[in-house]
């Protein structure tokens, strides 16, 4: 009986020393495991941000966007059609070293996202280099043509003669620049690309407008835009007379031979090129125009909606605003009609300010009031927050005419230059007061400012997400950003929410105008005539706004079916999470993984959902 208890517990001590050994084992297979990972998940990373140092190596405007100062600050990006095949090649072999050398078994989550992003990003790219040709590189929107000297302006920092020298180095570069833009217009007129006539004006009228005053007419009362930029920033600097009147007469120089001639150059094929445009404005008219049309809307929204889907919806959203609006007017005993209301609201001067420097100096400082008092409120809505500040600009005179009314540009991922919210103020009466409010929060706090500015100053994901962007993700974001304050708030005056409602309406517009536009062939004057009558908005904004559509295919469509993808989430996490919902942490899903396509966020705040529910 002994022998047998003995035994027994031999075989029990040897069952534990078996059973240690073999819980040890699997230990040390889940490390070396878990090691694995990680090292494939950095040999990755590695890659990305390699891949996205090559690119910015070969753009010499991106660097200067960065806020880098490199030994390519006085150059500018190579635009010519040999580039983007080079750029395609790339694109190829970047996406074969994705799918051939990349175990995606043995990468963590936050990589395997990276991973998704770049292998959509490349098939894209890939998949559009057959449409390179199809778009307007002078148009009257962010034509290359305004866009140059907007950017020796904003972007070009001179904070040492080094820097000076390469302004005028730009300046120089102008001529091989606009020489291949040239080269680029003619390209796209044989493959049957050519803007319509309306284009023309407007981007004539801005070549002409930089290449005017001193030194290009020495009889001017008037500098040249570029030259007066060039010497104001050269004044700050700690130089003696000889040296800054040196610096100057080398820009003199620079813009007279080097800078005029690319326009004059540029202008003469412009003004060709007009005696052959015709009226015709939607993407119908191109070689395969339908196919392109598909294509831009899927870029654009991230989604696989139609033109005919999107149609619709923008008619359903257009009537269901509609409703709202109403609900308003009764709230301000207006007796009228929706469209005698809107025709009040264009009219009435307390919803203008004059036309004249002191209005414009009154607009910019309550717009930036509104920045101040939504920072006050962030809390309420936001755990990770920008670090870099957003100051307030009017568009610059030389491309007022033709700029839109309102755009946001990032500042620098270090802070060194401050993210910019820019307002047209041409003419005031294209900027109500009554609008004020959703447009700063759009382009600034909570919307354009607050996404871009907490993207790039993320830690944990790689430089090509940080910069990422996806026109229905950002513009989605933007657009609710705008709704977004009323919530906690905020629109305290009927008019002001009324306003609000007005730019949601103008989005859903744009779903209808757009497809109209670019399918079902209306006319410019069809789309300014469905603007007109169905928004309170003026018409110079309307005509903005349908040329807007013209050369930019697609692309405003993006805005509502972005902002609708984040309120379906929205609502969905609020049914599924009850009182667990925290706004505040819907929204750090949202922003803390950089810009991504709609169909990721979903996925995201899918996960985020479960994870949340798991421990409740």
């Amino acid at each position: 009986m002994n022998r047998i208890k003995f035994s027994l517990f031999h075989f029990s001590f040897f069952l534990i020393i078996f059973s240690c050994k073999q819980e040890n084992k699997q230990i040390e297979v889940a490390i070396s495991e878990e090691e694995e990972i990680q090292k494939n998940s950095k040999k990755l990373n590695d890659w990305f941000d390699i891949q996205f140092q090559e690119k910015i190596d070969n753009s010499p405007i991106r660097q200067t966007f960065l806020g880098l100062k490199t030994e390519d600050y006085g150059k500018w990006d190579d635009i010519s059609s040999k580039k983007k095949a080079l750029d395609l090649e790339k694109a190829k072999n970047q996406l074969a070293y994705l799918n051939d050398s990349v175990d995606v078994a043995k990468i963590d989550k936050t990589t395997l996202l990276s991973y998704k992003i770049m292998k959509q990003d490349l098939k894209d790219e890939i998949a559009d280099y057959r449409y390179r040709f199809y778009d307007y590189p002078v148009n009257q929107m962010d034509g290359m043509q305004a866009q140059i000297p907007a950017f020796l302006m904003n972007m070009h920092s001179i904070e040492n003669k080094s820097d000076a020298y390469a302004y005028i180095s730009r300046l120089k570069n102008i001529k091989k620049l606009f020489r291949q833009l040239v080269d680029n217009l003619k390209i796209r007129e044989k493959n049957g690309i050519i803007p319509p006539k309306f284009v023309f004006t407007k981007v004539l009228s801005d070549c002409q407008n930089l290449i005017t005053g001193k030194p290009f007419d020495v009889s001017s009362n008037k500098e040249n835009v570029l030259l007066k930029d060039f010497k104001n920033k050269v004044s700050k600097l700690n130089l003696s007379d000889e040296e800054s009147n040196t610096l100057i007469s080398n820009a003199e120089i620079a813009l007279l031979e080097s800078v005029k001639p690319a326009y004059t150059r540029l202008i003469k094929m412009l003004e060709d090129q007009q005696n052959r445009a015709t009226v015709d404005n939607g993407v119908w008219k191109f070689p395969k125009g339908a196919a392109f049309y598909t294509n831009a809307l899927k870029r654009s929204t991230t989604t696989n909606m139609t033109a005919e889907e999107i149609h619709q919806l923008g008619l359903d959203e257009v009537a269901r605003i509609h409703k709202d609006m109403k609900d308003i007017i009764i709230e301000v005993e207006y007796d009228g009609t929706l469209q005698d209301f809107f025709k009040f609201m264009r009219d009435d001067e307390q919803f203008y300010y004059d036309n004249d420097s002191t209005g414009r100096e009154a607009y910019l400082k309550k717009a930036d009031s509104l920045m101040d008092t939504m920072k006050s409120k962030l809390d309420q809505l936001f755990i990770t927050q920008p670090k870099v500040d957003i100051v307030v600009k009017a568009v610059e005179t030389f491309r007022e005419k033709s700029a839109g009314k309102a755009f946001y540009q990032r500042g620098t991922e270090d802070g060194s230059r401050p993210g910019t919210y820019y307002i047209n103020l041409y003419d005031m009466k294209t900027m109500p007061k009554y609008q004020m409010e959703a447009l700063a929060y759009h382009e600034g706090i909570p919307g354009h400012h607050m996404q871009r500015s907490i993207a790039q100053e993320l830690d944990d994901i790689p430089r090509f997400r940080k910069f990422g962007s996806y026109t229905s993700y950002t513009e989605g974001w933007g657009l609710y950003s705008e709704l977004l304050p009323k919530e906690i708030g905020m629109y305290k005056d009927p008019y002001s929410d009324f306003g609000r409602l007005a730019k949601e309406l103008w989005r859903a517009c744009r779903l209808v105008v757009d497809t109209g536009i670019h399918v079902k062939k209306w006319t410019r004057e069809q789309g300014i005539k469905y603007y007109v009558d169905n928004t309170p908005n003026v018409e110079s904004d309307a005509i903005k706004m349908v040329e807007r559509h013209i050369v930019a295919p697609g692309q405003a469509t993006a805005y509502k079916i972005g902002m609708n993808e984040i309120l379906k989430l929205r609502k969905l996490a609020k049914l599924k999470l009850g009182d667990a919902f925290d706004i505040r942490e819907f929204h750090e899903v949202v922003l803390t993984n950089g810009a991504v396509p709609l169909t990721i966020l979903e996925d995201l705040i899918f996960e985020w959902i479960e994870s949340k529910s798991s421990k409740l």
